[in-house]
């Protein structure tokens, strides 16, 4: 099969994106976790345009787990510490229509806004940072896009255009998840470090 026609079968729906956490306070995620809680219950009282947000659910006696997740109609935001790895993710749930670059920008676009706000949190008093040097992006959908070879073929063209994008042309890699029994995952990582507003600006 010719990756032109594997491109047009894959259509990335659920796409999830993390951004790490630069620093933080405390020896551990949950002091974080903890002063969390009333801004997303500022979030939902908002309700930010565009977004339905629901409720929260609390996992943050699960070792390295999703920890504080804001749940929506559309999508989800966590502060994730899966892998120990600290950062804000976002999960987009509701099937979105248009191409995978929309899909990624959509996605992406959520989790740096999500990011900005927390970093501009008067209550965090500046203690949040995210780095934007790396990002990654998961494919919540075992049925459309499998952990394998295949997959990793039928997008890698569009996962390099949309690194290229959001890292301005900067020098950049594309690594994937290695244990099959996970979600297909990539790192795009930059060369050079941006901030989440440079991503921004990027998408825009």
């Amino acid at each position: 099969m010719e990756n032109s026609q594997m491109l047009q079968q894959t259509q990335l729906q659920h796409v999830n994106v993390k951004l790490i956490l630069r620093n933080h306070a405390g020896a551990g995620p949950e002091p974080l976790l903890e002063q969390l809680i009333p801004v997303f219950h500022e979030w939902i009282q908002d309700q930010p345009p565009g977004e339905l947000l629901l409720d929260i659910a609390d996992y943050r006696h699960v070792p390295a787990g999703p920890g504080i997740v804001l749940i929506g109609h559309e999508g989800d935001y966590s502060v994730d510490n899966t892998d120990d790895r600290l950062g804000v993710r976002y999960n987009r749930k509701a099937a979105l229509d248009g191409s995978n670059e929309d899909r990624l920008k959509q996605a992406a676009r959520a989790a740096l806004t999500a990011c900005r706000r927390l970093e501009e949190e008067p209550r965090l008093g500046g203690k949040l940072r995210f780095g934007g040097q790396e990002i990654e992006i998961f494919i919540n959908d075992r049925l459309i896009a499998p952990n394998s070879d295949a997959t990793r073929e039928a997008t890698d063209l569009e996962f390099r255009a949309f690194a290229r994008k959001l890292f301005r042309g900067t020098d950049y890699s594309v690594t994937h998840e290695d244990d099959r029994r996970r979600l297909f995952k990539v790192f795009l990582k930059s060369a050079q470090p941006f901030s989440v507003a440079d991503l921004l600006e990027s998408l825009d």
